[in-house]
């Protein structure tokens, strides 16, 4: 099989793993309120749920990356990931007790981690071009799956029979219907996912071939001089006059004495190191870690991944008690909305993928900002204390649910994106990790100041309003900071990050 169909169907298989990702937090999140109402679950149990499940992907983010990192085996990672995935989903479809519930929703989120490996595979295989396109693409599959979820989800809610001591009902399809499709994707990873080789390899592969015909014309060249040189004389008059017309010797012994002294300097200038090169390679990793993610930049984007997601959790724990509150939704409706609102948030990401071929990725992340503000300002004057008749608040919440769902893409799509371009490609896996252990405990933070705060919505839009002003002051302040590093400015950064490290690390 050649290279390009390899790499088709492994895209293809990346985008059906965030396409199950996000059919499984729609055909969940509609349900799982009134499932914990069943197993006599307090108000709060929902916002440990949720953050559970975030939680245990914030752990195990970092590690799949390092892993992928070290090994490049992401077809492996993701079949060992996607185990955790199946058992979560098995627990949740069991639900004796609200405490299984909440560990099915842990366990499950720790195969949500191989996110990490697989962002830093298609950062080291696509170019710094294409990334934002390629990252808009597979955002774009998980919110396709968020928009096919709810229409699953009208059918999983008409279930009522037994499997076994089992009930299926509208509560625990959900698991079941879950716990089959991760077990599906098994033998699809395993005959249409191949690790791709690195972008960097491909064009090193390049660099030689030229190389090698470089060298062989530079071989010719060489060897028409000592042809021409054959015809010279032993001696030319510069070697027999000096500078200053004196005879100039050459002496064995001389010759011989000084190569010696230069061996015994260059032994006296590299005394041994008393560090270990595990010490060494160890101590390194720590501190180029440490330069890369306190960097302006980084920070800034680390950040505007915790606020928006945590804006953006907060808002969707809020939504089911609200409708239930003042429109009476249930199962149904829900559902209805949630595909909606991923039918939107679809639409956004490819005008996004379209719109990144154009402008810079910091434009489109002001963009998001700005979306993003609007729809908190509205949410703060209209959603914390709707007014009006029903028609008119219904009007009220969707216009805000709208500008919300709209913002993300803009936001999502530029943030991981320039991520990408500003940390070493080397180490991608690990640092995608790091970014989305950010955005797991945002997601955990998230729902439970929500969760906590649902009788006092000014207080809880006030803090999210408060967290996209400083946002937007950080984004501002440090807005030519945010471009991809020209290649000098990279190797001249590398160079002296490298010498520092090793001279911290050499002096332990």
């Amino acid at each position: 099989m050649d290279n390009r169909r390899k790499k088709r169907l492994t895209y293809f298989t990346t985008g059906l793993i965030f396409l199950l990702s996000g059919v499984e937090y729609a055909v969940i999140l509609p349900t799982i309120w009134r499932y914990l109402q069943t197993l006599d679950a307090e108000p709060y149990f929902l916002g440990l749920t949720l953050s559970a499940f975030s939680l245990s992907g914030l752990l195990s983010g970092p590690l799949f990356g390092h892993w992928s990192d070290r090994t490049l085996a992401i077809k492996k990672i993701i079949l060992f990931g996607n185990l955790f995935e199946i058992v979560g989903n098995l627990m949740y479809f069991m639900g004796y007790s609200k405490w299984l519930l909440l560990s099915s929703r842990f366990v499950a989120g720790i195969g949500a981690g191989i996110g990490s490996s697989i962002f830093g595979a298609l950062t080291r295989c696509t170019a710094p071009e294409d990334r934002a396109t390629v990252f808009a693409a597979v955002m774009a599959c998980r919110q396709a799956g968020l928009l096919i979820g709810p229409a699953f989800n009208i059918f999983l809610r008409l279930c009522d029979f037994h499997v076994g001591p089992f009930l299926v009902d509208k509560y625990t399809s959900p698991g079941l219907f879950m716990c089959l499709m991760w077990t599906l994707l098994q033998p699809v990873v395993v005959f249409m996912y191949w690790d791709l080789p690195p972008i960097e390899n491909v064009k090193a592969k390049n660099r030689s071939m030229n190389s090698n015909e470089e060298k062989t014309e530079q071989e010719l060249v060489k060897d028409e001089e000592e042809n021409n040189e054959e015809e010279k004389p032993l001696m030319s008059s510069q070697e027999i006059v000096g500078s200053y017309g004196s005879v100039v010797t050459s002496s064995p012994l001389k010759n011989h004495t000084s190569a010696a002294s230069n061996g015994m300097l260059n032994h006296i200038s590299t005394p041994p190191s008393p560090v270990t090169p595990e010490t060494r390679k160890s101590g390194f990793f720590t501190c180029s870690m440490m330069r890369e993610f306190l960097r302006e930049e980084v920070v800034v984007l680390l950040a505007a991944q915790f606020i928006t997601l945590f804006n953006q959790t907060a808002l969707e724990t809020m939504v089911t008690p609200l409708t239930q509150k003042y429109f009476n939704f249930g199962e149904l409706e829900n559902s209805v909305m949630y595909c909606l609102a991923g039918g939107v948030v679809v639409t956004g990401f490819l005008f996004v993928r379209w719109l990144s071929r154009h402008v810079a990725e910091r434009v489109v992340l002001v963009i998001g900002l700005s979306i993003a503000n609007i729809s908190c300002i509205w949410c703060l004057i209209f959603l914390a204390n709707p007014q009006g008749d029903y028609p008119w608040q219904l009007t009220e919440f969707i216009i805000g649910i709208f500008l919300q769902v709209v913002g993300l893409p803009f936001v999502a799509v530029s943030q991981v994106s320039l991520f990408s371009k500003i940390t070493s490609e080397k180490t991608q896996g690990f640092s995608q990790g790091v970014r989305r252990s950010v955005g797991g405990l945002a997601t955990i933070l998230g729902p439970l100041w929500a969760g906590g705060l649902t009788e006092s919505m000014y207080i809880m839009m006030g803090v999210m309003m408060g967290l996209l002003v400083m946002l937007s002051i950080m984004v501002a302040f440090s807005y030519h900071q945010l471009v991809e590093p020209a290649v000098e400015e990279e190797l001249g950064y590398s160079e002296n990050g490298d010498s520092t490290c090793r001279q911290s690390t050499e002096e332990q």
